[in-house]
């Protein structure tokens, strides 16, 4: 479960960790009243996808009335899918450095990992691996300050600045094993002339474990309105940022796809994994819920087992025909009855493929316009 960003400073200022001057708001009452107070501010965007610097989701203010207008602005704005319903304001620091905290769980070691580098930031996924400090946690003696003193040693920092942030890392071990986190993220933990703090925070918690923190910490919904719908109608999905959209019939074949789409230069508008549900009515839902997202193409990829392809083949017919598809959709049919399949579709005049690189190459060409198809509905 991810927390958004108030959450998650909340949790860390109770253990220690400072941050910024801040408060919540979901309008404008008080706002002008905490600008008096505070002065220029920053007014962050509470929603739980990542990038929402770049996509317009944090403004600064000097005065209560530009405050105002930022955050109306704010509070009926939606993005990357996730409508806007609170800010964070938070006083306007002044920033020297920043520097990236993290830990998190390396499933191939099976510990914790702190992860440190002194180019902190909107761009820290750009940091080359060897800024990128990793030291693995003994979880039978937790990090210990010698720890913490060799990462920041390697990171060149000195003196004061040292020992606070080296004092910051305990803290975050300390706030990682008792909410059973998944992630903990401090992105900036900015240095100023006179302070560390954390001007930005993440936290992703175990699912099974948020009981034990109710009400404590709130359950977070974490799901879009989309994703939301499809997880009623028992469909596995998530939305995710790319153009193609794709369904498939197991999480490994999805994820596949998703991979092979990258690889020959394209991207998955979602992952939906729509298991063995093959009936006129699973497979209309799950076409509905793709065309909901306006993706440019369609991939449908399944591998008949328990799911026999001409089931899948007569459903898809008979959704065609009763819903606007008007982008280009691509079919692979491969397993049981696959001969069945490929037959009924070739007398609807669709086409389908056995080959995933073919299909995957050619929703990536009638995606970019390239050329007319039986696959074509416009």
């Amino acid at each position: 479960m991810k927390l958004y960003e108030y959450m998650a400073k909340e949790i860390l200022q109770n253990n220690g960790i400072p941050v910024p001057r801040g408060a919540v708001f979901t309008g404008v009452e008080g706002v002008e009243a905490f600008i008096e107070k505070t002065g220029p501010v920053a007014i962050k965007s509470q929603v739980l996808s990542g990038g929402r610097g770049k996509a317009g989701g944090i403004k600064f203010a000097t005065e209560p009335q530009d405050a105002i207008s930022k955050v109306q602005a704010l509070l009926v704005t939606e993005i990357k899918g996730c409508q806007v319903e609170r800010v964070l304001i938070e006083e306007k620091v002044s920033i020297e450095r920043e520097i990236y905290l993290a830990i998190t769980i390396d499933g191939a070691k099976r510990k914790p990992v702190l992860l440190a580098s002194i180019a902190g930031g909107m761009d820290i996924e750009q940091v080359p691996e060897e800024q990128m400090i990793k030291r693995f946690i003994d979880i039978t003696i937790g990090l210990q300050p010698y720890a913490t003193r060799e990462v920041t040693r390697q990171m060149g920092l000195k003196g004061r600045e040292a020992q606070q942030i080296g004092d910051i890392m305990l803290k975050l071990y300390q706030v990682f094993r008792k909410y059973d986190a998944e992630l903990v993220e401090i992105n900036p933990l900015v240095v100023t002339s006179t302070q560390v703090l954390a001007a930005d925070a993440k936290m992703t918690l175990d699912d099974d474990a948020v009981f034990r923190y109710l009400p404590e910490v709130p359950w977070v919904e974490e799901k879009t309105a989309v994703e939301k719908k499809a997880a009623d109608l028992g469909i596995s999905y998530v939305e995710l940022d790319g153009d193609i959209g794709v369904m498939a019939n197991g999480a490994g074949i999805t994820m596949a796809t998703l991979d092979l789409l990258q690889h020959f230069g394209s991207s998955a508008r979602n992952f939906m994994d729509a298991g063995g549900g093959s009936s006129l009515q699973a497979t209309a839902a799950a076409l509905e819920i793709l065309l909901s997202t306006k993706p440019k193409a369609l991939l449908i990829n399944i591998f008949g087992g328990i799911t026999r392809c001409d089931e899948v083949a007569s459903a898809f017919v008979q959704v065609k025909n009763t819903l606007d598809l008007k982008i280009p959709v691509v079919i692979r049919l491969i397993g049981t009855n696959e001969d069945l399949g490929t037959a009924i579709l070739k007398e609807q005049g669709i086409e389908s493929f056995k080959n995933i690189e073919e299909a995957v190459t050619k929703v990536i060409s009638l995606q970019n316009g390239g050329g007319a198809n039986v696959h074509n509905y416009q």
